[in-house]
């Protein structure tokens, strides 16, 4: 008997755009102000993580968690932020990741309910420069939740906005967090990216190439 599937639920960052090096070069920009070696492999412990708790690994990755205040911790955060907002102002529909705007499109025909979970608190702004926004019927991202991945308030609060049993949803992520988040919730994970990474999800494609509808239903149910 073929599993019912209310609705998908993606993760924003390295699903539906790459703005991965974007996070990269602005950490890096801040890191070097605070004197702070950065490199892409301290980067990837990032992904999922939200703005702070990226904040607390870079100055623990040198031992100067102790060295700033909550206060001056908050303004380096925000700092970051400023530097990530300045270059996803570039963004344009030109950066959505291969078949992904097909998958949305396929997913809308077939009335399968459609959602994003982002801890970027810039996922509006960058859903709008992608002119997804009017695609998807709920978006939740930092603003909306207390608990960032791996926590599964978000997908929980997705599902809970599209009124649909979280058992009856798949969450689709990049990250390891993402993917915790997913399970934790009951739901159905697809990972894109390593299997070794995202060891805890239901099937893991490597590129978002691969993704179609089809084989997405085929493989749940």
């Amino acid at each position: 008997m073929s599993r019912l599937l209310n609705a998908i639920i993606f993760d924003l960052d390295g699903v539906i755009t790459d703005t991965a090096e974007y996070h990269y070069l602005a950490w890096k920009d801040l890191a070097d102000e605070l004197n702070i070696s950065f490199s892409r492999e301290l980067n990837e412990q990032l992904k999922g993580i939200s703005r702070m708790g990226s904040l607390e690994i870079i100055l623990k990755s040198a031992g100067k968690e102790q060295e700033y205040s909550e206060l001056a911790k908050i303004e380096l955060a925000e700092r970051k932020n400023q530097l990530y907002q300045s270059l996803i102002a570039k963004i344009t529909p030109a950066d959505i990741l291969p078949n992904i705007k097909q998958l949305i499109t396929d997913i809308r025909a077939k009335g399968i309910r459609l959602g994003l979970a982002s801890v970027s608190k810039n996922a509006f702004t960058v859903m709008e420069k992608l002119q997804l926004t009017d695609l998807f019927e709920t978006i939740v991202d930092a603003s909306t939740i207390k608990n960032g991945k791996p926590d599964p308030e978000i997908f929980l609060t997705a599902a809970q906005l599209l009124n649909v049993d979280p058992t009856a949803c798949i969450g689709i992520e990049d990250a390891a967090a993402g993917v915790e988040s997913i399970k934790r919730a009951g739901m159905y994970a697809i990972g894109i990216g390593s299997p070794a990474i995202l060891a805890q999800a239901d099937i893991v494609y490597t590129s978002t190439s691969e993704l179609t509808l089809e084989r997405i239903i085929t493989n749940y149910q």
